[in-house]
């Protein structure tokens, strides 16, 4: 029996989406369990469910079926604005994409989660500062999202996703849209904060990615867990 403080947990959890007179099977009854300062990668090729499972995990969207726990508390029984405050403080989130908004910089980029916490203004400007320096991008905070390469740009998502000090760092695909190199940069940058102490999930389809850098792999295939990899930190 591991002695991990669990910190989410899906439960026979299953998504489905009607089109027309079918429904579609994202996920069909899946079990993950993430626990305290664990790197695990959430692997499978396109279509396989893993982006609906990161959006489970992460609480942004509810399941058809099943049950989804944060520190053991089940979250369905949670309002919408308790679960954006809980989500807030928890969890940090890293997009392919990297959803950052264009008309600010990359500085109120990072602050604007704290703003949703009730952090002075002052209070934000100063913590952005900080994850900008972090992120090597200390001379970049008065840049738009447009001035910035790509990778700068995910520098800027992955200092935003601290902003609150989560305990939870959900990337999906946080390499997705850079080449191997910047890539690169951007997995050692999640790897120190894994060695920090934080929790780190991510989805990816490299399966040389996942299993290089995670404690535990969930492999999915057809909205299912195929298999489950566990490796021995050293």
């Amino acid at each position: 029996m591991s002695g991990k403080k669990e910190v989410i947990q899906l439960k026979k959890v299953a998504k489905h989406y009607h089109l027309g007179e079918n429904i579609v099977r994202a996920l069909d009854g899946i079990d993950i369990l993430i626990n305290e300062g664990e790197f695990v990668s959430i692997m499978g090729p396109s279509g396989s469910g893993k982006s609906t499972a990161m959006n489970l995990v992460g609480s942004l969207d509810a399941p058809t079926h099943g049950k989804i726990f944060l520190d053991k508390k089940d979250i369905s029984k949670f309002s919408e604005s308790d679960l954006a405050q809980l989500r807030g403080k928890k969890i940090g989130f890293i997009f392919q994409q990297f959803n950052l908004i264009n008309n600010l910089t990359a500085r109120e980029n990072i602050a604007l989660p704290m703003m949703f916490q009730g952090a002075s203004e002052s209070e934000r400007l100063k913590k952005a500062d900080e994850l900008l320096k972090m992120v090597d991008l200390g001379d970049r905070g008065s840049h738009y999202p447009n001035q910035l390469s790509g990778g700068q740009q995910q520098r800027v998502a992955i200092a935003r996703s601290l902003a609150n000090d989560p305990e939870v760092i959900l990337a999906d695909e946080p390499t997705g849209n850079l080449d191997t190199k910047t890539g690169q940069i951007i997995v050692s940058f999640l790897e120190n904060l894994h060695k920090k102490g934080k929790t780190i999930v991510m989805v990816t389809h490299d399966p040389a990615l996942a299993q290089k850098y995670s404690d535990v792999v969930y492999w999915l295939r057809d909205g299912k867990v195929e298999k489950i990899t566990k490796k021995r930190r050293k």
